[in-house]
C-alpha cells in the first residue's frame, strides 16, 4: 500500500484549473433545502453546509437553478466513524420518470472499513451503469474534492482532480448521451441500510446517531438552463474554458495514467465486467473507447 501511495505521490499533477472566487455560488445563495431543513445548517458566511441524518431524518440541498453542461465541484467531508447503513451523495439530476443523472455516492461502512465510491450515470431513467471504488484516503478525516465535468463529448468524474472515469457520447451510434436535459445540483445523506453496506446485512447503529456530512465551496462552472437550449447557445452564453477547453475534452497522458493507476487498484466493480447481470450481453457502450 505504501508503495501504491509513493507511486500516487510521485505523479505529475495535471489539475483541471477552477478558480473559486469566479462564481459566485455559495450554498446560501446558489441552493435551497427540499428535505430535512430542521436537520441541517449552512454556517459560516454561507460556503459551509452540514448535513444530518438521525432518527426523525435525514437531509438534503439542490440547485436553485438547473444547468446544461459544467464543471459542478464540491469540498466533502464524509461521516466519520461508524457510518454503516448511511449513504451520502453528490450528483447532478434532471427530473421525472426519464430524468438524466450523475452520481457520486458514498457508502458508509463500519469503523475501520473503508467507505464505497459508487458511480453511475442515468440516460432516460436507465441508470444501470454503475462503477464503485475503494478511496485511496482517508475520507473521513479532511476534505477532498469531488467534480462531476459534463460536455457535450463526455462525462468525467473526478476526485481531487485524479479522473477516476469517463463516459464517452456516443449518441450519433444509438447510445444514449445525457445532452437534453437541464439538471440541477443535488447534496443529500439518508438511511439506506436495507442496501448500502454489504447489501443490507449492517444496519445502522443509531447510538452513535447523529451522522454528520460536511461540505464547502460549492462552485458549479456551468451553463444556465432555462428551458431547451442548443449546444450552440451554451457555447455563446458561458466561457468556453468552464466546459469545452482541451483538459476537459482530452485527458493527458499524465492524467490518464492516474486513472488506470486507480482503476487497476480501486475499483471493486464494473457493470461492464457483470456478464451474469446481463445475461451475457453488456451495453453497447462497454465496447467502446471510454478513454
Amino acid at each position: 500500500m505504501a508503495s501504491l501511495r509513493t507511486f500516487l505521490a510521485a505523479l505529475v499533477i495535471v489539475a483541471v484549473a477552477f478558480d473559486p472566487s469566479s462564481v459566485n455560488a455559495k450554498f446560501s445563495k446558489s441552493m435551497s433545502f427540499y428535505w430535512g431543513a430542521g436537520n441541517s445548517s449552512i454556517l459560516g458566511e454561507g460556503d459551509d453546509l452540514q448535513l444530518v441524518l438521525d432518527r426523525k431524518s435525514g437531509s438534503g440541498v439542490k440547485s436553485k437553478r438547473a444547468f446544461l453542461f459544467g464543471s459542478f465541484q464540491v469540498l466533502l467531508k464524509l461521516v466519520p466513524g461508524n457510518s454503516a447503513g448511511t449513504v451520502t451523495t453528490y450528483y447532478v439530476s434532471s427530473s421525472g420518470e426519464r430524468h438524466d443523472e450523475i452520481d457520486f455516492e458514498f457508502l458508509g461502512n463500519t469503523s475501520g472499513q473503508p467507505y464505497t465510491i459508487h458511480t453511475n450515470i442515468y440516460t432516460q431513467g436507465n441508470g444501470t451503469r454503475e462503477q464503485q471504488f475503494r478511496p485511496w484516503f482517508d475520507p473521513t478525516a479532511d476534505y477532498h474534492n469531488y467534480t462531476i465535468h459534463w460536455n457535450p463529448s463526455e462525462v468525467v468524474w473526478y476526485i481531487d482532480n485524479v479522473p477516476i472515469r469517463v463516459f464517452r457520447n456516443y449518441n450519433k451510434e444509438g447510445i444514449a448521451y445525457p445532452d437534453k436535459q437541464g439538471m440541477r445540483a443535488y447534496s443529500s445523506l439518508w438511511n439506506a441500510d436495507n442496501w448500502a453496506t454489504q447489501g443490507g446485512r449492517v444496519k445502522i447503529d443509531w447510538t452513535v446517531a447523529p451522522f454528520i456530512a460536511r461540505y464547502r465551496n460549492f462552485r458549479a462552472r456551468a451553463c444556465k438552463w432555462d428551458g431547451p437550449v442548443s449546444i450552440n447557445q451554451c457555447a455563446s452564453n458561458t466561457p468556453a474554458n468552464w466546459w469545452t477547453a482541451p483538459a476537459y475534452s482530452k485527458l493527458s497522458s499524465a492524467q490518464l495514467g492516474k486513472m488506470k493507476w486507480v482503476r487497476d487498484n480501486y475499483m471493486i466493480y464494473n457493470y461492464c465486467a457483470d456478464t451474469k447481470r446481463f445475461k451475457g450481453q453488456v451495453p453497447p457502450e462497454c465496447f467502446k473507447a471510454q478513454f
